[in-house]
């Protein structure tokens, strides 16, 4: 009896640990923006160091496991991994960074929660798709609020760009759902992500070398991109495949929205930007649809403590 109590606790107390230890990926997620202002890089080029670093250091950290971990998914969750970064920045080039924005990420949940359930067979549940509509809301209000649109942009260049944001959070979603997949069966979150992004980093490298590389010679550059590479890539996935141990894939991206209003609220607290009415409601729609949806379901927990 008293090791089955030990049992419970340690799986509530992982329940609780997993949706916080996504949030805080989020947060560093949610940092990027400020840090990409030190750059004086193009777009493309700084998310190709990022990954080359970020990737390098994850596949560092997995160690020996990297190699016995390494499988056919999870390879091409690594080229989803360097898509996605494509696929975003040439979405905000036609479409604005507010519209890509909400359109990417607001996506990637949507994505997720039908690509777990049509693929593994585990359907998100009602207060999931509640809270996740309210989220994407929220999220839409708080990036769009800022009137951050693209003027100028033809329909026909819209249309492409919001394909390819669609593409972009598809491609977010298929990576988070395999590497769920392989946590979930036995591998290491550590070493999961050492591949996927280690073998996104090989895939970007060249790109970062057809860009340029002379502006990572700027110390405030290399200490940018370094925080980047780091903080916002490294130790935000390691966080985020210890999450996904205990947390569902599908709840997970729901919890990465809070990425937005980390940036929303440095903006304003660092930047001294301003947020519109618009963007605080959306701000504060966006919060409680997160807690709503990182609470953990009593359901299960109250079966285990039912067990003999």
């Amino acid at each position: 009896m008293g090791e089955h109590c030990l049992i419970v606790r340690q799986y509530n107390a992982d329940m609780k640990n997993g949706p916080l230890a996504v949030v805080g990926a989020a947060v560093l997620w949610g940092t990027a923006g400020t840090a990409g202002l030190l750059v004086s890089a193009d777009s493309v080029a700084l998310a190709a160091a990022r990954l080359v670093i970020g990737g390098a250091a994850l596949a560092l950290v997995a160690g020996a496991a990297l190699r016995r971990t390494v499988s056919p998914a999870l390879l091409l969750g690594a080229v989803a991994v360097a898509a996605y970064q494509l696929c975003f920045f040439a979405a905000v080039s036609r479409t604005g960074v507010a519209i890509g924005t909400v359109v990417a990420i607001g996506s990637g949940p949507v994505f997720t929660g039908l690509l777990s359930w049509l693929l593994h067979g585990r359907r998100p549940g009602a207060r999931w798709a509640l809270a996740t509509t309210a989220a994407i809301c929220g999220c839409a209000a708080l990036i769009v609020g800022g009137g951050d649109g693209a003027p100028g942009a033809a329909g026909g260049q819209a249309a492409l760009g919001v394909a390819f944001a669609l593409l972009g959070g598809l491609l977010y979603a298929f990576y988070a759902v395999t590497a769920a997949r392989a946590i979930s069966g036995g591998a290491e979150s550590n070493a999961v992500m050492g591949v996927m992004f280690g073998g996104a980093a090989v895939i970007m490298l060249p790109v970062l070398v057809l860009t340029g590389a002379e502006w990572l010679a700027e110390p405030r550059s290399l200490l940018a991109v370094a925080y980047l590479g780091l903080g916002t890539t490294a130790l935000s996935y390691l966080l985020y495949g210890r999450g996904l141990r205990t947390t569902p894939v599908a709840t997970a991206a729901t919890l990465a929205l809070a990425e937005p209003a980390v940036a929303a609220l440095l903006g304003v607290v660092v930047l001294r930007e301003h947020l519109g009415p618009v963007s605080v409601a959306g701000l504060v729609l966006l919060a409680i649809a997160l807690v709503a949806v990182a609470v953990p379901e009593r359901v299960r927990e109250r079966a285990l403590e039912s067990q003999p």
